[in-house]
C-alpha cells in the first residue's frame, strides 16, 4: 500500500534528506539506501538560503533510484508566480506526487546577496497546487490535463498560541493542505494538548520527533530554534545520563496511539531513525 492509501488508515514514518551539497547526488543516494521502513523522504529546497541542488530535481532522482515517495519542500522565496506554475508542471512531468510548500529562509540567512520573491505566501501556494490539481492555473484559466499532488504542511505543536496555530492549520486545510507534518516536540504534555485540537481538523498528523544526540544540542534547541522548546525534565534526564534514544522512546509510548504517523528529524543518522522506525513498529 503506497503513501496515498496508508495516510490516515495506518501508521506512517517519513524523514528528512538535507539538501544536497554540489553534484555528488550518489552519495545521498548510497546513504538514504540505508533507511528501512520509511514511506517517503523528505528533500529541503535550499535551507538557511544556501546552495543546495534543486530539491524537485533531486527528489525525482532519488525516488526513481529508492523505489519510495520523495517529498521536496517547495519554497515561496525563490520563485516568480510564472516560474511556480511552470515548475509545478515539471515536477508533476518527473513523477513527483507530494509537496511541501513552504516560505523558505529569507536570503539575509545565507552567504548571497540575492532578493527574495514572495509573489505570494504558503496559503497562496498551497491554493495554486490546488488549482493545478483541478486542471487550472494561478489565474483559474483551464490548461491541458491536471496534476494530482498530496500538500503537506508544517505545524508547531510547540506554539504558545494554540488557538493561534490551529487557525493558521485550518487555513492551509481550506486552501488545499491534505496532510500535516510537524515541528519537533518534546513534552508529552504539550503534544497531547495539541494533538486534541489538531485532530478535530480530520487531517493525517505526522507528529515531529527530533532525537537529541546530547545536552549542548537541547540547549542549543531551547536557544535558537524557534517554536521548539526542551522542556526542564527532559533537560534533567539527559544530565543523568540518558541517552536522546532513550528519551525518544520514551516520547513515542506516550503518543504513538494518538498520531498517524512520526516524521523524524533525524539529521542524517540513519542508524537511530532505523531504531526509531523499528522500536515504534514493535508497539504498534
Amino acid at each position: 500500500m503506497g503513501l496515498r492509501n496508508k495516510l490516515g488508515k495506518e501508521f506512517v514514518f517519513t524523514t528528512e534528506l538535507g539538501g544536497i551539497n554540489g553534484t555528488q547526488i550518489n552519495e545521498s543516494i548510497a546513504k538514504a539506501k540505508d533507511y528501512v521502513g520509511l514511506d517517503a523522504i523528505n528533500v529541503h529546497d535550499c535551507p538557511n538560503a544556501r546552495l543546495r541542488m534543486n530539491s524537485v530535481m533531486a527528489a525525482a532522482i532519488l525516488q526513481k533510484e529508492l523505489g519510495i515517495p520523495t517529498i521536496p519542500h517547495f519554497t515561496c522565496r525563490d520563485r516568480s508566480l510564472l516560474g511556480t506554475q511552470a515548475d509545478l508542471l515539471g515536477a508533476h512531468a518527473l513523477g513527483i506526487r507530494y509537496l511541501l510548500p513552504t516560505t523558505g529562509d529569507g536570503p539575509q540567512h545565507g552567504p548571497y546577496k540575492s532578493s527574495a520573491v514572495y509573489d505570494y505566501n504558503t496559503i497562496r501556494l498551497i491554493e495554486i497546487i490546488n488549482g493545478f490539481n483541478q486542471g487550472k492555473d494561478a489565474n483559474g484559466e483551464e490548461f491541458k490535463g491536471r496534476t494530482e499532488f498530496l500538500v503537506a504542511a508544517t505545524a508547531t505543536p510547540g506554539n504558545t498560541n494554540i488557538d493561534g496555530e490551529i487557525a493558521k492549520m485550518n487555513k492551509k486545510i481550506v486552501a488545499g493542505a491534505d496532510l500535516f507534518q510537524t515541528q519537533p516536540v518534546y513534552d508529552v504534555k504539550q503534544a497531547k494538548a495539541f494533538l486534541v485540537r489538531a485532530r478535530t481538523l480530520g487531517k493525517p498528523i505526522l507528529l515531529g520527533l527530533m532525537p537529541l544526540k546530547s545536552l549542548k544540542m537541547a540547549e542549543f534547541v531551547n536557544k535558537n530554534v524557534a517554536g521548539v522548546t526542551v522542556s526542564d525534565e527532559v533537560i534533567a534526564e539527559l544530565e543523568q545520563g540518558k541517552t536522546g534514544f532513550e528519551v525518544a522512546c520514551e516520547f513515542i509510548k506516550e503518543i504513538y496511539t494518538e498520531v498517524d504517523g512520526l516524521h523524524i528529524f533525524g539529521m542524517g543518522d540513519v542508524a537511530t531513525t532505523n531504531k526509531l522506525v523499528e522500536f515504534t513498529r514493535n508497539l504498534l
